[in-house]
């Protein structure tokens, strides 16, 4: 695959592009004319294809009134619906939203919010931040501090942040023989209060985790009772819960919140992919009442702000994007897809030699690729299976979010599977069956001549 000369520096400037042109429902067009199923969203950002016209018109509509003024002069109507609409849907306790341009941006800005409410409080002396290993929260210095993905950390290691990190709920990996998942889960989110416990309680800011794991691991989901778990222990020592809900909210999930699943509220919840769907880039914040009257009543401004927070244009389209999820009954959609997805996996690959777990929520799907299904062994990193299987979907039309580094954030692979909302039985059967084609097309060609 070829491209013409760039000057832009591409994340990996030695692979040539194709050039996307067009799209079509959840098709992405390149310039040859070849189509590719997006399986994945991108990186689980296009909840609603690649051409809706409402979303379309209701953003060339914003810029036919005012595109853009600034926020630290202006409101604008649009940024006020849309925090409006999702208050209104929000989790219990959450009544405020900050507007941000992306998922990094929004973890950042929950970070910052965290660290100003205990300020105002006189409580100063809180500074830390506790996450988990093989976990992902966004590119800045700050996010990747508090990040777990040891690929994406290693270059800038001496200029990061201090930060703990605690295990991943990670069944697959870490639950124990004979150990029932609300056990393992019981057990992981206790290291938690172990942490809290030695850094000292009233130095501890926050716990901030994906709720469903997302690049890192591959669509992990949390054990029974683990988020309930961690609820009890953040309570108990006054420390805020930030849910990273940029990869898995906004319906995903099959659900507006992943959370909903777990029966909880965070203090904090981010998102950004799914609330804009790639229509134009936008990210939130939502906090909870307390953190916001915290704040508006002591020093009374969030010393915090980024150019673009609030723009009209961009908050017009993510309204537009989430009436849309509404009334066409695409939360519905992803479940029932979803589980169809999860059936037809299963069927194909559930008893494959090279495919180790199947899991997730909604329309959110990890395949964990193993070189040994009994012993759960890696295949080796120099293989670079990942990248193998991302070439061979392309070729064969269809668009995953592999990664490496799955199991223990060096060796692993697995395969992200995020498609549209509105997706149909026929994608759904593409998928697997094209899935399938590039697995077999990664894999060295002695392990699939054994099968």
């Amino acid at each position: 695959m070829s491209s013409p000369e760039t000057r832009i520096l591409h994340r990996e400037p030695k692979r040539g592009l194709p050039t996307a042109v067009a799209g079509d429902g959840p098709y992405v067009v390149d310039s040859t004319g070849k189509r590719y199923l997006d399986a994945s969203g991108g990186a689980a950002v296009s909840c609603l294809g690649h051409s809706d016209r409402r979303v379309i018109e209701a953003i060339k509509d914003q810029l036919d009134r005012i595109p853009y003024a600034h926020s630290g002069f202006f409101t604008n109507e649009p940024s006020e619906a849309l925090a409006a609409h999702l208050v209104e849907r929000a989790p219990e306790g959450l009544s405020h939203v900050y507007f941000v341009s992306g998922g990094s941006e929004a973890n950042e800005t929950a970070m910052k919010l965290a660290r100003q409410y205990f300020h105002e409080r006189g409580e100063s002396g809180r500074r830390h931040f506790i996450a988990r290993r093989q976990s992902y929260h966004g590119n800045t210095i700050a996010t990747l501090s508090v990040g777990g993905n040891a690929g994406r950390r290693a270059v800038y290691e001496p200029i990061l942040l201090p930060a703990s990190h605690i295990a991943p709920c990670y069944a697959y990996r870490h639950r124990e023989e004979g150990e029932t998942e609300e056990a393992y889960g019981l057990r992981a989110a206790n290291e938690l209060e172990a942490e809290i416990l030695r850094l000292g309680p009233d130095t501890v800011i926050a716990f901030i985790a994906e709720t469903v794991v997302g690049a890192t691991a591959g669509a992990v989901p949390p054990a029974p009772g683990y988020f309930r778990r961690v609820r009890e222990i953040c309570d108990r020592y006054g420390v805020l819960l930030i849910l990273d809900e940029v990869m898995s909210g906004m319906g995903r999930t099959g659900t507006l919140h992943a959370c909903e699943q777990d029966d909880i509220a965070p203090d904090l919840l981010t998102c950004a992919k799914g609330l804009g769907a790639g229509y134009q880039p936008i990210g939130a914040c939502l906090m909870s009442r307390d953190i916001h009257d915290t704040i508006v009543g002591g020093s009374g401004a969030f010393q915090h702000g980024f150019t673009y927070i609030g723009h009209a244009s961009a908050c017009a389209g993510a309204l537009a994007v989430q009436k849309v999820i509404e009334e066409d009954g695409l939360l519905e959609n992803c479940r029932r897809m979803g589980d169809l997805l999860r059936t037809r996996l299963d069927a194909a690959f559930g008893q494959h030699p090279h495919v180790g777990d199947i899991r997730g929520r909604g329309l959110f799907i990890g395949v964990e690729l193993v070189e040994d299904r009994a012993t759960k062994q890696p295949f080796d990193t120099g293989l670079k299976l990942h990248a193998r299987v991302k070439a061979a979907a392309m070729e064969n039309g269809l668009m995953v979010y592999p990664a490496g580094g799955t199991a223990d954030g060096k060796s692993g692979d697995h395969v992200l599977i995020a498609p549209p909302f509105i997706i149909d039985e026929s994608h759904v059967e593409l998928i697997v069956e094209r899935l399938g084609k590039s697995l077999a097309d990664a894999l060295p060609s002695e392990m699939t001549s054994a099968r």
